[in-house]
């Protein structure tokens, strides 16, 4: 077996000392071109792959990303999180993945960790108690999904758009009689905007809007039915297809199947299980893709200034 390389061995190859190597590696402005161009031929025909370790240790680039997901078991956020992962691997990145649990100070305290380690860049899936101001020292080495940010690139999901997609399906099927289960307004996206579309859509088209709000729990929706219900109801309209199966599950056991129920989520699973369901995909598999790509040009520098876009739902 040959014997690896180090740091030394490609300093001695191209008569240089180890300090100017560690330049190169770090892409020091200051090395020259002609001793760049010597440095870089040596490391490509040998080989020879900078240890990660190393790479820290002289504050160059580990290739590693951090990603915050809200919660682990999010089918939403493991959708964006698995087309994302695709792209920053074909990119030689490795992937950290910490759990905020919608928690402010422990975002805040995975962002700081990640500062530390000097790791290359960091995506966060947003909510609404977000610290934006904790985000000021990634300026375009972040891009936060799912909330808007000043301090750094952003995408955002197009809330009034899903929701207006789902009454629009119910509303073609020649249902007027449409409620609305959502989350709780504090929570400013899934819960205030998507309630708000639902408010206008039903003032724009003459029908009696008849909504409650809860926990973005499955079990929250299936008791809020009871007081969305009635006599003449034709169907539910979700906030998320978390809500959706609870829903579901109420209707069954009050034998109003002729409910027509609508989710959030594009969740193939709920669509497999139930047929009738109609599921909206906000475009998170889209988002993720978005955000990496968005990420790395930001990394690469063939992008300096922040992004903010709205992801359309998926067709």
């Amino acid at each position: 077996m040959s014997k690896k390389l180090t740091i030394l061995d490609i300093a001695k190859l191209s008569g240089v000392g180890k300090s100017t190597v560690s330049r190169v590696l770090t892409n020091d402005p200051k090395v020259k071109p002609e001793t760049r161009e010597k440095v870089e031929r040596v490391i490509a025909e040998s080989g020879y792959v900078p240890s990660k370790s190393a790479q820290l240790m002289r504050g160059g680039s580990q290739r590693v990303i951090g990603v915050i997901i809200s919660r682990l078991d999010s089918p939403s956020e493991n959708r964006s999180v698995s087309s994302m992962l695709d792209i920053l691997y074909a990119h030689g990145y490795d992937v950290v993945i910490m759990e905020s649990q919608f928690d402010r100070q422990k975002t805040n305290d995975h962002l700081d960790v990640l500062f530390k380690r000097n790791v290359d860049g960091v995506i966060i899936f947003g909510f609404t108690d977000l610290d934006t101001q904790a985000l000021v020292p990634w300026q375009l080495k972040a891009v936060v999904i799912a909330t808007h940010s000043e301090q750094v690139s952003s995408i955002n999901y197009d809330n009034v758009g899903i929701i207006n997609q789902a009454l629009d399906r119910v509303k073609q099927q020649g249902l007027n009689q449409i409620s609305f289960i959502g989350v709780d307004p504090q929570d400013a996206t899934t819960g205030e905007m998507r309630l708000q579309a639902y408010l206008a859509w039903c003032q724009s088209h003459q029908v009696t809007p008849c909504y409650q709000t809860g926990k973005l729990k499955h079990e929250s929706a299936y008791q809020l039915v009871d007081k969305v219900l009635h006599e003449d109801t034709q169907a539910i309209v979700c906030a998320s297809d978390t809500l959706a199966l609870g829903v579901i599950k109420r209707l069954q056991e009050c034998q109003r199947e002729d409910v027509m129920v609508t989710g959030v989520g594009g969740n193939e699973l709920l669509t497999f299980l139930f047929p009738k369901v109609y599921s909206v995909d906000p475009g998170y598999r889209q988002a993720g893709e978005q955000a990496a790509k968005l990420l790395i040009q930001h990394l690469s520098g063939n992008v300096q200034h922040l992004v903010h876009l709205t992801q359309s739902p998926a067709v």
